[in-house]
């Protein structure tokens, strides 16, 4: 390893000014998604999705935990290397051995952020750490001075912050930003908080600190809540969210990115913060995402899922013909999607079956179209879904059409 005096030579400070309204993108897509089952990625593969990172604008790209195995070292290597200019983060637990080894990898890195952390709740000091409230708070402090030594972006987490007692975290947080931490991170690591208390919490926090430190989150999603919290948090003062593309990472995973830029962006007049996410590229970064892990969003995931501009009820599929924010409050268009889908199945109704045909090159009489209506929900009413050719083969059947096209509409 090199002399922390060179170390400390070649890191530029690597922080940023608070604004009111500017909340910062801290994706942990490949630290904290990438430990969750079925997302382990090689580091080429961590290379080609920071890629998409980059080019979807997140501010800090947490690209590894470097005492956890040679290929997550390797990868916050390579990634410092590639995309020089971004802001690189390595996760450290609060320990001598873990910060030299993070701060190993980002040497090469121009705008390194050390990350460490330490369980404050008294749940994992008895049961997991076996530690006292003043050994906790004495690491930490250390963790972050010596962290210093390496960098002038340090990040301190307090694992388990919504089950820590307040007065006690409060402690805490003010003893690390004396230490030399820029930011200080309360996680929801077990998804146990509800927005209006974690508010609160966050607003306590920020209240102490002032303009000393940015206050971060990073929710998970036990309870379904990742996205809320993140939000309510924000309110409250927080500046900084950690989360990830589709949502991935321990159990439940965490705070949807593509959630969180579309809320800010669509409700802005309710939520009148901004991010720097170019959120043209949420789509292709969802779609990269799924390509290189096991498994990709539910359909009905919003902002991403395969559905999320999908229409199938006829009354929707009515009105998003005649006006399209009947029923779509975003263009699909400002998430990278082509264009909404119309969905032909049991429930749709003439006027998304007649848009189908015209598109198709078919122009029918309401007469035909009827008699087409008619086939369609016979067929419909037996099938997930109507294909195009299907469609095409029940319009030749009303018409007239050869025998060929009626076979294919049953099959």
């Amino acid at each position: 390893m090199q002399s922390v005096e060179r170390l400390t030579s070649r890191f530029s400070p690597g922080g940023f000014t608070l604004a009111n309204n500017r909340v910062y993108i801290f994706d942990t897509t490949l630290r904290d998604g990438e430990q969750s089952p079925g997302c382990s990625m090689t580091v080429h593969e961590k290379l080609g999705m920071a890629n998409k990172l980059v080019e979807l604008g997140v501010d800090i790209l947490e690209a590894g935990f470097p005492i956890a195995s040679e290929g997550d070292f390797e990868a916050v290597d390579a990634i410092s290397r590639e995309f020089p200019w971004v802001q690189v983060a390595a996760l450290a637990r609060a320990n001598k051995l873990d910060i030299e080894r993070a701060a190993d990898a980002l040497k090469h890195a121009r705008r390194p952020r050390i990350h460490t952390f330490i369980a404050t709740s008294d749940i994992h000091l008895k049961f997991k750490l076996k530690k006292s409230r003043q050994q906790v708070l004495d690491e930490a402090v250390a963790a972050i001075e010596l962290a210093r030594r390496y960098t002038d972006d340090v990040e301190f987490s307090a694992e388990d912050a919504t089950r820590t007692d307040g007065d006690y975290l409060e402690q805490v947080s003010r003893a690390v930003v004396a230490a030399g931490a820029r930011t200080v991170n309360l996680p929801d690591t077990t998804g146990y908080s509800v927005p209006d208390e974690y508010r609160l919490l966050i607003k306590r926090i920020a209240d102490a600190l002032g303009d000393s430190a940015i206050v971060s989150v990073h929710c998970h999603d036990d309870l379904g809540l990742a996205v809320a919290n993140s939000i309510a948090a924000v309110q409250g003062g927080a500046r900084q969210i950690e989360c990830t593309i589709n949502g991935i990472g321990e159990r439940a995973g965490n705070a949807s990115l593509e959630e969180l830029v579309m809320a800010f962006r669509v409700r802005n007049d309710q939520l009148p913060y901004e991010t720097k996410i170019v959120s043209e590229q949420l789509y292709s970064a969802s779609q990269h995402l799924s390509s290189i892990i096991t498994f990709g969003p539910q359909p009905n995931k919003a902002i991403v899922g395969e559905n999320a501009f999908a229409h199938e009820a006829g009354i929707h599929q009515d009105g998003y013909l005649k006006e399209r924010t009947t029923y779509e409050i975003m263009d699909p268009r400002s998430v990278g999607v082509p264009e909404s889908k119309l969905v032909l199945g049991k429930h749709s109704g003439r006027h998304a079956l007649g848009k189908r045909c015209q598109d198709l090159g078919f122009q029918l009489t309401k007469e035909q179209l009827d008699e087409v209506y008619h086939r369609f929900t016979t067929l419909a009413d037996r099938k997930k879904g109507v294909r195009n050719d299907e469609i095409a083969a029940l319009v030749h059947h009303a018409l007239g059409g050869t025998h060929a096209f009626a076979a294919a509409a049953d099959d």
